[in-house]
């Protein structure tokens, strides 16, 4: 919520998510973005962007 309307890298969430240098599954971070956009945007107001080569943006409807 504090970087909204701004681009979060990837790497950044990995980071976050999952430590440094841990060895997460390829596609984690995209199921963890799945469940989020199902929980955030039943709710209304704000949806997740995926930004192609970057990251995800937070931008409010």
């Amino acid at each position: 919520m504090r970087r909204s309307n701004r681009t979060t890298p990837r790497r950044l969430l990995e980071d976050q998510l999952f430590g440094f240098g841990d060895g997460a599954a390829s596609n984690a971070l995209e199921v963890y973005i799945h469940r989020l956009r199902r929980k955030i945007e039943s709710q209304g107001g704000v949806s997740i962007r995926t930004v192609r080569g970057i990251g995800y943006m937070l931008v409010a409807k």
